[in-house]
């Protein structure tokens, strides 16, 4: 699809939805649970583990044979689930529900049904991506990994076809998200640096609402070919620079007054989210701020659930998972930034979590 079959269609309406998609998108993520479920039970055995005693996350994790980020996947989705507990000095066990239903012979005993997706692909892919904790098609030169960049590793994004594929796909829900966004950001600063931005639909949105303010969307070259088109369409491209680059290697834009994350730390490992907001806190001005845009998990990681099933998602594709408000919180302040105590809801689970630089 090239700009010039976009010429029809200036200044295209870019507002919230009247109904609200989340359920489709939980609907969607919803096989997750299922894979997740059937794992514990058939493939790790859990519920055979902790019946009849507890166990700390760690000692849990080595039992299972699993290093730390697919370990809190599936901890905390079955916690999210009701079957896992931990008490308030850490120890996990089974839930009443899982003692009566999962744990082995127990007289209402589902287990055995449960295992009988135990060899479904979806199941076994699950399971081959928890034991090896690496993102799926990672192996695969031919077609490489989707939302990530490592040397060594071939990514889809870095193919014009494949970029172009993808990042029109997660256009979808941005459209969706992005004009309520806006509204949640319209106070903030007049230039905004987009890091990851994709499209540019996030920064976009906020450019509809403040026709005074600029923005920055750094990305990947292949990516930003999207980003321009989309500027046209909207009516923006005097006011939105497409900025090439890797996020974690290249010098980000200085001076800017709001730095945008949206939807791109859960896509990395902890040692890359760290990262990346000290390079981000970096490149603010004194007074600015880092807005962390994503899904948050509690800070108990003991769901909620959707975001726990999502967590999963970004789990087989990419080298993250959902984290915590609390956790990013953590990294903020190693930045030297100043969290805000709140999140504020944006739409799908999103939400909008804050950091300001000292002046």
């Amino acid at each position: 699809m090239s700009a010039s079959s976009h010429s029809g269609k200036h200044r295209l309406p870019l507002i919230s939805p009247v109904l609200d998609p989340t359920s489709i998108f939980e609907l969607f993520r919803g096989s997750y649970g299922s894979e997740l479920l059937t794992a514990a039970v058939a493939h790790f055995q859990i519920f055979s583990l902790l019946h009849g005693q507890r166990m700390t996350f760690g000692e849990l994790r080595d039992r299972l044979g699993l290093v730390e980020r697919p370990a809190i996947v599936l901890v905390t989705a079955l916690r999210a689930m009701g079957l896992l507990i931990q008490d308030e000095l850490g120890w996990f066990e089974l839930s009443d529900l899982a003692r009566e239903h999962l744990a082995p012979g127990a007289e209402f005993y589902v287990g055995d049904y449960v295992g009988l997706a135990a060899n479904s692909p979806g199941v076994l892919e699950m399971v081959q991506r928890l034991t090896t904790n690496r993102p799926a098609h990672a192996e695969k030169s031919d077609t490489g990994a989707a939302f990530i960049y490592r040397d060594g590793l071939e990514s889809a994004m870095e193919k014009e076809s494949s970029a172009r594929r993808l990042t029109l796909a997660l256009a979808g829900r941005a459209k969706n998200v992005a004009p309520v966004l806006a509204e949640k950001l319209s106070w903030r600063g007049s230039v905004l640096l987009d890091v990851g931005g994709g499209t540019g639909i996030y920064s976009i949105a906020w450019l509809r609402r403040n026709p005074a303010s600029r923005a920055i969307v750094f990305d990947r070259p292949e990516v930003l070919k999207i980003a321009a088109e989309f500027a046209i369409e909207y009516g923006v491209a005097d006011r939105l620079e497409c900025h090439p680059g890797d996020m974690f290697v290249d010098e980000l834009p200085r001076g800017v007054n709001t730095i945008l994350l949206s939807n791109i730390l859960h896509d990395w490992n902890v040692p890359e989210c760290r990262r990346l907001i000290q390079r981000c806190a970096a490149a603010l001005v004194p007074g600015g701020e880092l807005v962390i845009h994503d899904v948050f998990l509690n800070d108990e990681l003991d769901g909620p659930l959707p975001v726990a099933l999502y967590s999963a998602a970004l789990f087989t594709l990419t080298e993250g998972r959902a984290y915590s408000a609390g956790e990013y919180r953590v990294w903020l302040r190693e930045a030297g930034l100043f969290p805000s105590e709140s999140v504020l809801p944006t739409l799908i689970h999103c939400g909008l979590l804050g950091a300001m630089k000292a002046r």
